[in-house]
This record gives structure tokens, sequence and C-alpha cells, in this order.
């Protein structure tokens, strides 16, 4: 086999286990909290988010600047794992994936 069929074959190869990762990644989440728990936000592998939880507790009307930080603060913390888990798990898919005179 000529090395563009070879390398064609690779390409193929990568882009259906890629496509099995993305789908495992949209299923998969994470979870991230803030306020000592008062806030619960769960993202999912794929960059979106689940859900967000508020303790009821947490919904002091003087204190919705303070409320607004944890969820922001909880939000990120999630999507950042979330892409951690996400660009390890595509890195997997492409690891061996070498192009010719490329590097």
């Amino acid at each position: 086999m000529s090395s563009i069929g070879k390398l064609m074959k690779q390409a193929a190869k990568m882009q259906q286990q890629m496509e099995q990762i993305q789908a495992q990644l949209a299923a998969r989440t994470v979870e991230a909290t803030s306020g000592g728990g008062a806030v619960k936000v769960i993202a999912k592998c794929d960059g979106t988010l689940a859900s967000i939880k508020i303790d009821p507790q947490a919904l002091n009307p003087s204190d919705a600047e303070l409320l607004e930080d944890m969820i922001l603060s909880a939000t990120n913390q999630a999507l950042t794992q979330a892409k951690e888990i996400s660009n390890a798990e595509m890195g997997k898919a492409t690891a061996g994936f070498n192009l010719p005179g490329m590097m």
C-alpha cells in the first residue's frame, strides 16, 4: 500500500476514534462548587453546562453580587475541568498521527 493510502487509512481511523470520543465527552460530566457548596455547577465535557444548583439559603437579595461571584467561580471551575478532560481524551486519539514533513 502506498504512503498516501496508509495515511488516508490512518486519518479515517483517527476520525472515527475522535467521533467516538466526542460522543463519550458529551455524556461525561464534572462538578464544581463554590461558597462552601452554596453553588454547584455541573458541566459536560463537551463544553456545555448541564445544571446550576443554588442553595436557597444563599438567596439573600443584599448579597446578590456575592452569589453572582460564586456562580461565576463554580462555572469557570467546571468548564476548566471539562476542557482538561476533553483535551486529554482528544490527545489520546491524535497521539500517534504523524504527518510526513510536519515537524
